[in-house]
């Protein structure tokens, strides 16, 4: 009995390990996204498109 709870326990970790890993994929491509658009739209900022659009 002990085997086929560690196999069911090890089954379902590995499902939400790949669950975490995709979504994890989806924010970096948003994240990709926002800063592609930030990058391309700082040249609408004010001081001859110089400026930048974070703060770090």
């Amino acid at each position: 009995m002990l085997p086929l709870v560690l196999v069911l326990l090890l089954a379902l970790l590995l499902f939400g390990a790949g669950f975490a890993v995709k979504a994890l994929w989806w924010v970096a491509v948003l994240v990709l996204a926002v800063w592609l658009i930030g990058f391309v739209a700082r040249g609408t900022t004010s001081g001859g498109g110089r400026g930048r659009w974070y703060r770090w």
